[in-house]
């Protein structure tokens, strides 16, 4: 029902920025993506193309939970939990935890990942347990119009220093400056930084007026430069949740996010080898050996005496 109510509904507008979710229930953007092209989700439904857009549109740490998206899209509830689950088995979506270290200690925080570009189970255990991730190449019906240089490996830093200019006007570049910039933009995200990190470091607290765009944003992109990551803060402790019932498990085992149980597959029967009969009689020799051995006494200058011999000495 809901979904025959909700398909064709469209995004409510909205004036107000999205909010900011609380440390850890924030979106997250997982790995190298392409850039944002108009038909990126024309392989879902209307609906979850519809909410799928509009998700990737937000940055890093806006609340994405189902009661936040329920406020700004004309969806409820139901529909944009479906919705979701739905944006998970297409492989947009994963849901688990990472251990972060900060300067409060260390901790266990929620993780909501999500792509742009659809990935399989496989690029996804390799996601969460920290290892390198080749960007996909582009599509055939992509390919053609688009240039070829190195357009998967510039698409996010180039991408950011586009929106640099749509967050403050102040500091809008050519397509010529966002090419120059590029490779000093793509070492922020190699040392762990994401979308909002630059765009918050590049636009806030301008001069004014700014006279050269592009050679601020460049004494900027080299003189806040994060430091280079350590080697745990480069693979990061990661453990995939399932969808439904949120139990924790090995990524293997959540095929499109959901375990085996969630997905209707029957418990495995654990068989247990039977011990050999030469341990069976180790083991009960052990045991009555155990059994008829005396209780070990105490001794030392602390014990006391037991009550019986206390009193055959008073007699004495």
């Amino acid at each position: 029902m809901a979904d025959s109510q909700f398909s064709d509904a469209p995004p409510s507008a909205h004036a107000a920025p999205h909010p900011m979710a609380n440390p850890g229930y924030g979106k997250r953007s997982a790995g190298e993506q392409q850039s944002s092209e108009p038909g990126d989700f024309a392989h879902l439904p209307a609906r979850e193309a519809a909410i799928a857009g509009f998700i990737d549109r937000l940055p890093d740490g806006a609340d994405i939970s189902v009661k936040a998206l329920a406020k700004v899209l004309d969806y409820g509830q139901c529909a944009l939990r479906t919705a979701l689950n739905r944006l998970q088995r297409a492989g947009h979506l994963r849901r688990g935890r990472e251990h972060v270290i900060g300067a409060g200690g260390a901790r266990w925080v929620t993780r909501t990942w999500f792509s742009r570009t659809a990935r399989d189970n496989a690029w996804w255990a390799s996601y969460v347990a920290g290892a390198p991730v080749d960007v996909p190449d582009v599509a055939p019906a992509t390919a053609a119009s688009a240039p070829p240089a190195r357009l998967p490996e510039r698409s996010r830093a180039y991408a950011v220093l586009v929106a640099v200019g749509r967050r403050n006007p102040a500091v809008s570049l050519s397509a010529a400056d966002c090419a120059a910039l590029e490779p000093l933009a793509a070492e922020w995200f190699v040392r762990g930084a994401t979308e909002d990190d630059v765009l918050r470091t590049l636009t806030h607290g301008l001069p004014v007026p700014v006279h050269h765009p592009a050679g601020l944003i460049r004494e900027r992109l080299k003189s806040k430069l994060p430091p280079v990551p350590s080697a745990a803060e480069r693979a990061p402790l990661r453990i995939m949740e399932c969808a439904t019932c949120r139990a924790p498990g090995r990524p293997e085992a959540l095929v499109d996010g959901d375990c085996g149980a969630c997905r209707g597959e029957p418990e495995p029967v654990r068989r247990y080898a039977p011990l050999s009969p030469d341990t069976v009689h180790a083991r009960a020799a052990e045991a009555r050996a155990a059994a008829s051995r005396p209780p070990a006494s105490t001794s030392g200058p602390a014990s006391a005496p037991a009550p019986a011999e206390g009193l055959r000495t008073a007699r004495t």
